[in-house]
Order: structure tokens, then sequence, then C-alpha cells
């Protein structure tokens, strides 16, 4: 520990052992060796500067949304980034922009748009995570996602530390993935969305409808990370439980998916539809459990432990591989 002698002085604010569960949504996970919050832009920055100038392993941590966090915890620095300057601005009567840094909170960045009456954003409404990390994984949900809304992003390169702007097209979006996922080196600063003008009413409509749809759907009282999987290719992203119309459904999978002739495959339960038929709801190990309202959410039963969870992903794995010969990949990021 002698060469972080100087980390304090460096990094005012830096504290060491904390506990990482009561960071995360998921409320498990052991400590990280430093951890520091980031409530400025610039803050972020410095902190990311620091780590690098003693060659530190450093990780961006959100909401902690979408992480599990090791049983053993991180050796290395957490940078919590907080930093969550937003503003709308319009480019002409029917196209508004907001800007936001990675810090803030999509439940805020949603309840701006619904006060300017701005459309576009309203299928993010109860996803807990942040801005940057939506960004990061391209977070989406009833046949939307952030890439249909990003302008653009401003981006730090740890490697040279020197600040980016990418365009939406720079970014490389797909499913659940962005360039940002794939290298680790492009820390998101800030965005700008892209959102039309719209009618207050009918915004604050649709939030209900979706809102009410993950009440009804999602396990919300108890501690998880959201869904746990990626819904494999070949599934249709239905809304609202919408059933499939596409004819190519029923080719691009194996026979073994055809369980039923008319399964209702949507953008939520794909891959757990693959885990329910598997026989998994409430399959428990130790204190965690798969949920019976959402066979895609672990939820964690309090006093959950990481290694439980992995149990679980690994018996889920390997029962949809040897049932339908499919590999589910992992939608969560596994911090250790």
């Amino acid at each position: 520990m002698s060469k972080f002698r100087n980390f304090e002085k460096l990094l005012p604010g830096i504290k060491r052992n904390v506990l990482l569960k009561n960071y995360t949504t998921f409320k498990i996970g052991g400590k990280a060796q430093f951890f520091f919050v980031a409530k400025e832009k610039e803050e972020l920055i410095k902190a990311i500067r620091v780590a690098k100038k003693f060659k530190l392993p450093f990780f961006i941590l959100g909401r902690g949304s979408n992480v599990l966090v090791a049983d053993e915890g991180y050796n290395g620095l957490v940078i919590k980034t907080q930093s969550a300057k937003r503003k709308a601005q319009s480019n002409n009567l029917k196209l508004k922009t907001i800007y936001a840094e990675a810090g803030t909170p999509l439940a805020l960045v949603v309840s701006e748009a619904t006060k300017k009456g701005l459309t576009g954003l309203e299928w993010a409404v109860g996803i807990p995570g942040t801005v940057g990390g939506a960004i990061w994984g391209n977070a989406g949900a009833f046949k939307n996602s952030m890439q249909n809304i990003v302008k653009k992003v401003e981006v730090l390169d740890s490697k040279t530390l020197k600040i980016k702007n990418f365009k939406n097209k720079d970014c490389k979006f797909s499913y659940r993935e962005s360039i940002f996922k794939k290298n680790s080196n492009l820390i998101i600063l800030s965005a700008t969305l892209q959102l039309k003008k719209g009618n207050k009413r009918e915004i604050e409509k649709k939030i209900k409808e979706y809102l009410n749809y993950r009440k009804g759907k999602q396990p919300l009282n108890l501690p998880s990370a959201g869904s746990i999987f990626k819904n494999p290719p070949g599934f249709s992203a239905g809304e609202l439980g919408e059933e499939d119309k596409s004819s190519s459904l029923s080719t691009e999978l194996p026979k073994e998916v055809k369980v039923r002739k008319r399964m209702k495959f949507s953008c939520d339960f794909a891959a757990a539809r693959l885990i329910e038929e598997c026989g998994l709801k409430g399959k428990r190990v130790g204190n965690v459990k798969i949920s019976e309202k959402h066979a895609n959410f672990i939820v964690n039963l309090g006093g959950g432990k990481a290694k439980d969870v992995k149990k679980l992903i690994k018996i889920i794995k390997n029962k949809v591989k040897n049932k339908f010969g499919i590999i589910l990949e992992e939608e969560i990021v596994i911090l250790s």
C-alpha cells in the first residue's frame, strides 16, 4: 500500500475498502480497494488520470443496475459517477435535444423530456440506470433503444487522455452492444439526445402504460440486476407481449424451441421463456433465486452471494443449451 501514500492528496475524497453491495441494485458484492464519487465531469476525468498515474485498474460505476460484484470485491479504483448536469435545447419547431452528463439518472432525463413535452424516451421509464450506462449497453425496451435517440457522445480516451466526440454512427450500436462496451478505453462523459416535440398528454399516457407493464411483469420488489441474459438471435422484439407476427420465427429457431404453436415472444420475455420452459422458475441457490414472475431475473432474497448467482447462471445456460441448443449470453457485467 506504500505506493498509494499520496493517493488521497492527489484525489481528495477517495475512500478505501468501501462495500460495493451498497452501490448496486443487486445489493451483492465485496469491497473496493479504493472508491471515489465523481460529482462533476472534471472530477471523473481527474480520477481516471490519477488511476493511470498509479497504474491502478479502474471501473466506472453508475447506479449499479446491471452489475454483479464478486464477493471478493474489486482490487482497484471504483469511480462512481454522479455528474448529472443536463439541459434541453431547441433545434427547430419539431426537433429538440437534451444534453446530459454520463452520471445523470435516466429517470431524471425522462422527467425532463416529459416536462418539456418531448417524445422518444418514454420507453426508458423505470430503467434504474444512468445515461452513460444506458449508452454503453445500448439499453432498450418496447422496440426502442438508445441508438434511436443518441445524436452525439462526448468521450474520454483513457489511453491517450484526449476527449473526442462520437456521432451516432461512430458508436457502432447493435443489440445491447456499442463501441464503448467493446473498447474499455472509451469512457462516456456526456451525450446529446435527439427527441421530438410531442403531445404531453400522450407522452404521460404512454409512460404510465409502460410503468404498469413493468410492475405487472417484473419482480421490482426484490433487489436484482435486471435481465440477466440477452435475448438470443432469432426472437422477435414484440411490444408489450404482442404475439410475433413474422414468419421467420418458425424457420430460424431450432425445432425444440417450437414448444407451443402460438408462443408469444416479447422484447422482455424471449430469454425468459426459454428459462421458464426448462422448469427453472423459482430455482434457488443460497439466498438468490430465479424469479417466479420473470425468469430472466435473478433476485436477492437477502444476504445473497455473487458465487450463488454465478451458480444459477451456469445452471440456466447448461439447461437451455441442452434443451434448445441455444447458448445464452449474459447482459449483466460481472466485476471481479
